[in-house]
């Protein structure tokens, strides 16, 4: 049984060494380089399985794979912005300048530098007027390690969580049941990245308010609240008595409900809503009765971001009701029984976006005169740009720059250019043809744009901040790519931005992939 698993040869030399043992010189040399050989073949590496086949070597294919897999997870640990800078860096002083160049250049970085100067000496000595610092303005590092979580929860979290994070209040009747609600500068600090939720607050951390059970439907009952709750450090954000919040309820609060069809009213487009009108609008009238809107409201937000996220919550109380009764009675009539047209609804639509930016306004703290700073308006356009915070400080510091001491942006004006943006995809559309055509986009143009497609005549003075925030070279000519897709951002909030990584739907699409793909012998 032994010698049935060694080769032949090697059962000769065996029987070599078993002839010759009469200790002649000679045999004992064979019997030793047999011997000698045998050791050898036994301690060989790479013998494995039957009749001791050498082990191949690893396939190319194979290799090439790990190596592919190795440059993928290096790939992925790079900073490539880094070394896109450096290299550019590198290649661009490798670049010997011309003697006129060259001295441009200097003077160039000489007056740049003097400029600044000036400027910080100018800051500091206004900071100094004011009682102010920088570093007094600036957020710690706690207070910014809360706002970069508190964006990530905006961008990616569930409405749910959204509105038990920045929601302050908790009404509690007198029976003890108790609901959650959200002030106006609650909605807006949910939709405003970068402002941070006031201490003692958070999710399922709120501010508890007893009312009797018909409390929420007095009309004064809101500024009452507002007024207890409120910090005084802050600028009190209270809509006026003719404020769209009122009627959405009595009290101008906002339930969950009232939240998802606000961000379904902000998500979608006006083109949206009247398309939807005319599916349902089955005479032709242009009006729709309770049921109707219903649908119309479930369809516009089955395909919005933020309603593709929503799943109702029963143990938390975040279910969606459709509208409240205030809301129901302002559409319908008190016995729902009358029709909604679709210019009613747009101009709903309408007065929310008009009332969102006043209180956006009113949160920059305008000047006795009703003005805000020009650096106040470039950061409220920059607001959704999604910009690094380098560049954010560059364009502002820009337009800081050129408007000092000015007269500043009133309320009229702010709001006449973000009722321009409403036909930004027109306005993109007439830029382009400009662009295409090889015509230079400067300040006459966007205003002809603006007065052509919209209709507005925007204020010089916005013209001239726009164009200085996105004017990089300052040649005089817009961007109008940025400016566009800056815009569009700032347009819808940032809610039409999927509320996910990206990874779900890849790994989602994978699997739909893998269950439709047919083997290849079924397509001969």
């Amino acid at each position: 049984m032994l010698f049935s698993r060694i080769p032949f040869k090697h059962i000769k030399l065996f029987n070599i060494q078993r002839i010759v043992q009469l200790g002649s010189t000679s045999c004992l040399i064979e019997n030793g380089a047999s011997t000698t050989n045998f050791k050898n073949y036994a301690h060989t590496r790479g013998v494995k399985n039957f009749a001791h086949r050498r082990s191949k070597g690893m396939p190319l294919g194979a290799l090439l794979y790990q190596l592919f897999l190795v440059l993928v997870l290096c790939g992925c640990l790079m900073d490539w912005r880094l070394l896109k800078d450096l290299k550019v860096s590198k290649l661009w002083s490798k670049v010997p300048p011309s003697v006129e160049a060259a001295s441009t250049l200097a003077e160039n970085k000489k007056k740049s530098k003097k400029d600044e100067d000036s400027d910080s000496d100018q800051e500091v000595q206004e900071e100094k007027q004011d009682g102010k610092s920088k570093k007094k303005d600036r957020p710690g590092f706690r207070d910014r390690k809360i706002i970069e979580y508190e964006n990530r929860i905006r961008a990616y979290s569930t409405p749910d969580k959204i509105f038990r994070y920045f929601a302050s209040l908790k009404v509690y009747n007198e029976q003890g049941d108790s609901e959650i609600f959200m002030t106006p500068e609650d909605f807006l600090r949910s939709l405003t990245p970068g402002v941070k939720q006031p201490e003692g607050l958070g999710l399922d951390q709120y501010k508890r308010v007893e009312l009797k059970a018909d409390a929420l439907h007095v009309p004064g009952c809101k500024l009452d609240i507002e007024v207890q709750t409120a910090d005084a450090n802050k600028t009190l954000l209270i809509p006026n008595k003719e404020s769209i919040f009122y009627k959405l309820g009595a009290s101008g609060l906002i339930g969950f409900s009232e939240y998802m069809f606000l961000l379904t009213i902000l998500s979608a487009s006006k083109r949206h809503f009247e398309i939807a009108f005319r599916m349902f609008d089955l005479n032709g009238d242009g009006n729709v009765d309770y049921e109707e809107f219903d649908k119309v409201q479930t369809i516009i937000r089955s395909q919005t971001s933020v309603g593709m996220r929503h799943r109702d919550h029963s143990n938390t109380g975040s279910i969606y009701k459709f509208m409240g009764s205030a809301l129901s009675t302002y559409f319908f009539g008190p016995n729902l029984d009358k029709k909604l047209t679709i210019e009613k609804f747009l101009e709903f639509q309408r007065q929310l976006q008009t009332e969102i930016l006043t209180l956006e306004f009113q949160r920059k703290r305008p000047n006795a005169e009703g003005f805000i700073r020009e650096v106040d308006l470039a950061d409220l356009l920059l607001t959704y740009a999604g910009l690094s915070e380098k560049k954010h400080v560059k364009m502002l510091k820009r337009v800081k720059k050129v408007f000092k001491n000015s007269r500043g942006i009133s309320l009229d004006d702010y709001l006449l250019f973000f009722h321009f943006l409403n036909d930004i995809n027109d306005v993109d559309t007439a830029l382009t043809f400009y662009h295409i055509a090889g015509a230079s986009i400067d300040q006459a143009t966007l205003k002809h744009v603006a007065k052509t497609v919209a209709h507005l005549d925007l204020s010089d003075r916005v013209i001239d901040v726009v164009f200085t925030l996105f004017d990089e070279n300052l040649d005089g000519q817009l961007s109008n790519r940025e400016f566009v897709a800056v815009m569009k951002e700032r347009l819808h909030r940032g809610l039409e931005k999927p509320k996910d990584t990206g990874f779900v739907k890849l790994m989602d699409s994978v699997w739909k992939c893998a269950r439709l793909k047919k083997p290849v012998l079924l397509d001969v």
